[in-house]
């Protein structure tokens, strides 16, 4: 960040806007917005109580859960759509539309379905992340070399040994910045699976906060949230960069 032809330190975005938060919270415009510092102070009393270990166990649980079920199934998926044009025109359609649709409207389908357990939300968080894993998986398959697969079926490379020693990681900075994108699109489904399917989890405590007016907890949760979410996707951006030179070679 630069100001006033001055660079500034990674993180002075976050400072500004900690004081804004500051500042107007002291002003007491509105009880929706405590002062930040009060925030943190209810932040520190709520990480150690045990409802909040239960719901970051619940949360983080179908989180990864979801997640796991994203990247298993839609990186191999994109990566066969990647390589067959058949598979590619059947599949692609449906996957554009699920990656436009408004999921939300699904949910009460999914209740339904499975229940209104753990299940349900699993599946609701699998179905925010998983399009995205797919697409571009089959965007970096799209993007291989054609070399790399003929050396491979010059060899007699088999289907097995060509997707996990070629096409995969060809397709590794792709399939990466899809997961990336997917993660954060999980937190939504995992979210919104608390709060309309089974009041559970980080969703509980949301609902208990805003129905309490506890807003001060309301919002230390949610950077509790935000943080994990932020975490995850700036690792992932790290991996990112340091199999970038698989892109540059391709």
């Amino acid at each position: 960040m630069t100001l006033l032809g001055y660079r500034l330190p990674g993180m002075s975005s976050l400072l500004i806007w900690g004081l804004l938060w500051e500042i107007i919270g002291q002003m007491g415009l509105t009880f929706f917005v405590p002062p930040l510092s009060e925030v943190m102070a209810t932040l520190w009393e709520v990480i150690q109580t045990a409802a909040f270990r239960k719901a970051l166990y619940e949360t983080a649980y179908a989180f990864f859960a979801g997640v796991f079920f994203a990247i298993t199934i839609g990186i191999p998926v994109g990566i066969l759509m990647g390589k067959s044009r058949l598979l590619d025109e059947l599949l692609l359609p449906w996957v554009n539309v699920f990656l436009s649709a408004p999921l939300t409207a699904l949910v009460p389908v999914l209740m339904v379905l499975f229940g209104f357990g753990m299940k349900a939300i699993i599946i609701t968080t699998t179905l925010f992340a998983i399009w995205i894993i797919i697409l571009n998986a089959r965007a970096g398959v799209r993007q291989i070399n054609r070399s790399l697969v003929e050396m491979a079926h010059s060899f007699g490379a088999s289907p097995w040994r060509a997707f996990t020693q070629i096409y995969f990681w060809a397709a590794l900075p792709e399939i990466l910045g899809g997961v990336r994108i997917g993660i954060i699109r999980a937190v939504k489904g995992v979210i919104i699976g608390q709060l309309l399917i089974s009041i559970v989890g980080f969703g509980a405590l949301f609902e208990l906060y805003s129905a309490n007016f506890l807003m001060a907890h309301f919002w230390a949760v949610l950077i509790v949230l935000f943080a994990l979410a932020f975490t995850i996707s700036e690792f992932l951006a790290y991996l990112e960069r340091r199999v970038s030179y698989y892109a540059a070679k391709r």
